[in-house]
């Protein structure tokens, strides 16, 4: 991926609109999912309360079958809740209507996938601007230029996803997840199509939009190395926490997950 140190900083600090504040730019409140139902039925997150404060890195790690992805997925507006509530500021998103959940997600958060989630009949210019032309909305030229500066992308805006790499597709997904300086940007395994070097590349770059820029990220992550760039890690164990680490490091997240089994 290769982003330059000295540009980091300049998209970092336009990562967020918003200064650090108290209150949590996500939470949940004894959050529950259930799948199926009577003698069949899993808990799938059981009973989680969580917040992830403005302009923090969060991981959430956990075995297989833990409950990690369904958590961020109900936190980011893309399951249901079968109980308890979940946050984007302060607005409960479990309360919210089909029309008023797609507006908020539009608005207010970003998401980055393991599979890019690229539209590949667009260009790299129409996929990052893609949720701005749903609402409606101009883009911010100075945002909107320091992060193609800053991922990278000044040669690439005219080209599909099908004429990009890997990481080039990764990079467009993230502007594509900050064009909108969201409140919280979920990322589900960012770096799992990625090489080692494009995946070191992402993590700082997320790193440092959280530190100078005070943007909100949750990432999903399997890897300690992953994670070990974020400022805390959140443990999962059949639905429910089983521990948290600050300021993680490649050991002490290994050490970790070994005492879960995982």
């Amino acid at each position: 991926m290769n982003i330059p140190t000295d540009q980091l900083g300049t998209a970092a600090a336009q990562s967020s609109s918003a200064p650090a504040a108290s209150r949590p730019a996500a939470r949940a409140v004894g959050l529950v999912k259930t799948y199926g139902s009577g003698g069949t039925a899993v808990r799938a997150v059981d009973g989680i309360t969580v917040e992830f404060g403005t302009g923090t890195f969060t991981a959430i790690m956990g075995p297989s079958g833990s409950g990690k992805s369904t958590l961020m997925h109900c936190l980011a507006g893309l399951d249901s809740l079968t109980a308890g509530s979940a946050y984007i500021g302060d607005v409960e998103i479990n309360t919210l209507n089909d029309n008023q959940l797609t507006r908020l997600r539009r608005d207010r958060v970003g998401f980055i996938f393991q599979s890019f989630n690229l539209l590949p009949t667009l260009t790299a210019e129409q996929n990052i601007l893609l949720p701005l032309d749903l609402a409606g909305r101009k883009p911010d030229r100075t945002r909107y230029d320091a992060l193609i500066t800053s991922l990278g992308l000044q040669d690439r805006l005219s080209h599909r996803p099908s004429e990009l790499s890997g990481g080039q597709q990764q990079r467009v997904a993230i502007a594509r997840a900050l064009i909108t300086a969201p409140d919280v940007v979920f990322a589900d395994e960012p770096t799992g199509a990625l090489d080692s070097k494009n995946g070191a590349s992402l993590l700082a770059y997320l790193r440092l939009c959280a530190r100078e820029g005070g943007q909100t990220i949750v990432m999903v992550t399997h890897d300690p190395i992953a994670a070990s760039y974020a400022d805390r890690v959140i443990m999962l164990a059949d639905g429910r926490p089983a521990g948290e680490l600050a300021d993680p490091t490649p050991d002490s997240v290994l050490a970790a997950l070994r005492g879960l089994g995982a």
